[in-house]
């Protein structure tokens, strides 16, 4: 899935929103970083909101008065971390930056519970070995009494000695901090949990909930393995007025491995919490707990009428799934099966690897809007439109025109009556005017006079790529659709020199057909009998001037042979030239034809290499991102 991601992220780079890269990056790089740590250790970070006995609830799971509560509000200032089995954690508490930390000895249970609690509580107070303030206000709520340090481990760290307490050792209740935030007492499992499972409880059977007021036996539940490792998060009110304590609140929500909810009977259905927190949390159902703590404040009806809400609640933001656990920090009430629900995840050592999934699969939901349909190349009829239109813009029509007249210019001075054929070279050859016919540069290296570059012509390429990039984009939304068509019109600038090239490069059949010369001989040769008659009668003419003796002159029917001379010359250069203009007419059509189509080929040629393949890159980068992110939402 994060492979996935990781794809999806490079194809979206430039193309998606910059809020959409930068989410999508952080949590990828969160992701990455929490696999590269630590993991046996599952991280539970308990959440709440003021007063609803997140601290006595996290003694009563842990057995110890480490977490401090008391009449003021809140209490908690800075996370402080409970650590079963301490080898490991140091990296990963660094990384959440927590430095406040109480590691538990080992074999020390999850819940504690009458006399057997007398674990030594090992305390980590910074990264560094010091201790600070914060932390002997720590130690010495563990167990209300002095404790006596012991000797420094090989790690730096200093043990000491704490009793944990039971009810009798924790600061009591205040009028401020909840119904239980005082007592962190003797917890134990629910009799009636092993019904049907739903996320990582059994749900109580109805009917089973113990009377009000009625506490449950007292038992400890079994260390933790040596290999599996528990860091439970005490973390400041979510509804904290201090900006700080809330940008703890959101930074941790977004790394730690497990998120445990605690709410109370008053504020279960707070905004805050639902709106700010859980209705973004609709992937992550399998790392979520909710615990409705002070659950002894309520009777029976009442306390299933709260839950049945709360479920509802959480079921309309995408958590049905999510199991509602009613507990008692200050009888022990349902805080072992919270706490075996807590060890299931820490020695299944999947939640880590659950929560980057979650993370991942809600990142893939957040980029699902901007996925699309498979998208195929533009059509045929798309690209012969575009080639079509850059023909046109690459002044195909005005090279065809003036092959035409090239061709019956050049039929003329080669076929016409040589008397007259020398007024063809006064005209302009129309292919030298746009320098299409020098031979002293190779096509590759030659320049046009076609006006491609014109902002008129520039114009046209504009609407041609503007248009053929919408039809390559199809059913496409955007920003996908935004970049196809920025794709082919980025490409605007390299049309002009390619076209251009794509136009000198292409053969414009310049040379001579062979009827020419035929024709060309025959008119000389009627122009050698039109010269030869007229000279004749010129002779005959001077002969009788100077009153010499006539010559002979042969006749044909009647007719002097120097008269037919002259005036068979003479018809024969007319029809001639005719027949060779009429046929120059037909041939200059031709060969238009064919340079027409060399040319649009060329053309075509241009579309694809310059215009088509940056478009088709981005059309199947397209397609590229949407089959990431689909593989990623684990959906098709």
């Amino acid at each position: 899935m994060l492979a996935h991601l990781h794809e999806a992220s490079e194809l979206g780079a430039e193309r998606l929103p910059p809020e959409e890269l930068e989410r999508l990056r952080r949590t990828l790089e969160r992701a990455g970083r929490r696999r590269s740590l630590s993991a046996d250790h599952t991280v539970v970070g308990i959440f709440g909101p003021t007063g609803s006995g997140k601290s006595s609830l996290v003694n009563a799971l842990s057995g110890t008065g480490a977490a401090r509560v008391a009449v003021r509000r809140p209490t908690t200032s800075e996370p402080l971390a409970l650590v079963w089995g301490s080898s490991g954690s140091d990296e990963l508490l660094d990384w959440l930056e927590v430095r406040q930390r109480v590691a538990l000895p080992e074999g020390a249970p999850l819940v504690g519970g009458g006399p057997a609690r007398e674990p030594r509580v090992l305390e980590v107070v910074a990264p560094g070995g010091g201790r600070t303030d914060a932390a002997l206000d720590a130690r010495s709520d563990l167990g209300g009494r002095e404790t006596h340090p012991g000797a420094e481990g090989p790690d730096g760290r200093v043990a000491h000695d704490a009793p944990v307490g039971g009810t009798d050792q924790l600061d009591g209740p205040g009028p401020e901090d909840g119904h239980d935030a005082g007592a962190a007492a003797t917890p134990a499992p629910d009799p009636g949990a092993r019904g049907s499972r739903r996320g990582f409880f059994r749900r109580r059977r109805r009917g089973s909930t113990p009377a009000a007021g009625q506490e449950p036996a007292q038992h400890l539940l079994p260390a933790l393995p040596d290999t599996a490792g528990l860091i439970l998060l005490d973390l400041p009110d979510f509804d904290s007025t201090a900006v700080a304590h809330r940008e703890t609140v959101e930074r941790l929500a977004g790394m730690v491995d497990v998120l445990l909810w605690v709410v109370d009977p008053q504020k279960y259905a707070d905004a805050a919490l639902h709106h700010g927190f859980l209705r973004d949390l609709a992937t992550h159902e399998a790392v979520i707990l909710v615990a409705l703590n002070q659950a002894d404040r309520l009777d029976p009806e009442d306390l299933e009428a709260v839950l049945s809400s709360l479920a509802g609640i959480l079921a309309g933001e995408g958590l049905p799934g999510v199991d509602v656990v009613p507990v008692s920090a200050r009888t022990g009430r349902g805080v072992g099966e919270l706490a075996g629900g807590i060890r299931e995840l820490a020695e299944s050592r999947a939640a880590a690897m659950r929560r980057v999934a979650a993370d991942a699969e809600r990142a893939a939901g957040d980029l699902l809007p901007f996925v699309a349909e498979h998208v195929a190349a533009p059509s045929d009829a798309a690209r012969a439109a575009l080639s079509a239109e850059l023909g046109m813009a690459a002044g195909v029509p005005v090279v065809v025109d003036a092959v035409r007249s090239a061709y019956r210019r050049d039929v003329h001075a080669t076929t016409g009556w040589p008397v007259t054929r020398w007024l063809a070279g006064l005209r302009p050859d129309p292919l030298r005017r746009l320098n299409l016919r020098r031979q002293d540069v190779i096509p590759e290296l030659r320049r046009s006079s076609l006006p491609v570059g014109d902002p008129a012509q520039q114009a046209r390429v504009g609407q041609a790529l503007r248009v053929f990039g919408d039809a390559a984009a199809g059913g496409l939304r955007d920003p996908w659709r935004t970049s196809v068509r920025d794709a082919a019109l980025s490409t605007s600038p390299e049309l002009t020199d390619a076209l251009d090239a794509a136009v000198t490069g292409t053969d414009l059949e310049t040379g001579r057909s062979r009827w020419w010369g035929v024709f060309g001989v025959l008119q000389w040769i009627a122009f050698a009998a039109l010269v030869a008659g007229l000279a004749w009668l010129g002779l005959l003419a001077g002969l009788a001037f100077l009153q010499l003796p006539a010559l002979e002159v042969p006749r044909v029917e009647g007719f002097p042979l120097p008269t037919l001379l002259i005036l068979g010359g003479l018809v024969a250069g007319v029809l001639l030239a005719v027949v060779a203009a009429l046929l120059a007419r037909w041939g200059a059509g031709r060969r238009a034809s064919r340079v027409r189509r060399k040319l649009l080929a060329a053309c075509s040629r241009v579309a694809a290499d310059v215009v088509l393949h940056p478009v088709l890159d981005e059309v199947d980068r397209c397609n590229a991102f949407s089959a990431a992110v689909r593989a990623a939402s684990q959906r098709s």
